[in-house]
């Protein structure tokens, strides 16, 4: 999908890091906002700059975990503009802590965010984008996480891998339909956001209290911190983004020096061997 401007974008998890810097790039593209997030207070605040800006935004604060708000966002979208070209679902959340040690409730909260979030989407968009006939794309915010499994995520690594095989479960269905709405996975490495901080906006269960982690798990939250501290600019996210959407590529790595990990991954499985430990950097 080439021809941008005047084409409507929804995105979720909008009003900050990754999912704003995108907005701003659709903004600049000259398309239509509608943004959804569950902070209701900087979701007003961007929905603020975008309007000084004269870009055409809308939004409505929404917890993707939740089917009926999500429907509502997408009611939103059509009875406004008419039609959705670029439907990016990017909410997430993460927690750190070994697997024995996560409640329902933790893997509700993240399963409920980062999968049932990009689920929910695919039903209240999909249907009315394919009925309109017209071109669209659809990218769905995994992670490296999703190509790799990382010590102390087991929610997080979980629902990403759950992500990239929708994703690609679902390029499938829509090429065999002949549908021009094409898809992309997002697997970005570190990338300078709050998703460390993700609690503050938990929606079930209790808060993770750090002074009773085991010093691995806290090692391993730490180095987390640290990376996201480091790691590439939400705006780089962005470009590569669009240059994915403009060339109609479905997997988009951020990180290319992530790639030997994967190859790792992949030749342990090709292998029937261990999996191989490389932190991610």
């Amino acid at each position: 999908m080439k021809d941008l401007k005047g084409k409507v974008a929804v995105i979720t998890g909008g009003a900050e890091g990754i999912g704003k810097a995108i907005a701003r790039k659709a903004a600049a593209e000259g398309m239509k906002l509608v943004l959804a997030d569950i902070d209701g207070s900087k979701l007003d605040a961007t929905l603020s700059e975008f309007a000084a800006q004269g870009v055409e935004a809308i939004g409505l604060k929404t917890d993707v975990s939740k089917q009926e708000q999500v429907e509502a966002l997408a009611d939103l979208a059509f009875e406004r503009f008419g039609n959705v070209h670029l439907l990016c679902n990017n909410a997430g959340v993460a927690c750190a802590r070994p697997v024995w040690e996560v409640s329902q409730a933790d893997w509700d909260w993240v399963m409920g965010v980062n999968l049932y979030g990009v689920t929910h989407a695919l039903r209240a968009f999909i249907p009315r984008m394919m009925a309109k006939g017209e071109e669209g794309h659809i990218v769905n915010t995994a992670s490296v996480a999703g190509l790799l499994s990382q010590p102390g995520l087991a929610t997080y690594n979980a629902s990403k891998h759950a992500v990239v095989t929708i994703s690609e479960g679902l390029h499938h269905d829509l090429a065999l339909r002949q549908s021009k709405i094409k898809v992309s996975v997002l697997c970005p490495a570190w990338v300078k956001t709050r998703i460390a901080e993700s609690e503050r906006n938990r929606t079930q269960g209790s808060k993770t209290d750090p002074t009773k982690l085991d010093p691995v798990t806290a090692q391993i939250g730490m180095a987390v911190i640290n990376a996201v501290q480091h790691g590439i600019a939400p705006e780089q996210v962005a470009d590569d983004v669009f240059a994915a959407v403009e060339a109609e590529r479905f997997y988009i790595l951020t990180h290319p020096q992530i790639k030997p990990a994967i190859q790792a991954r992949m030749e342990d499985i090709l292998n029937e061997r261990s999996p191989t430990f490389i932190p991610t950097k």
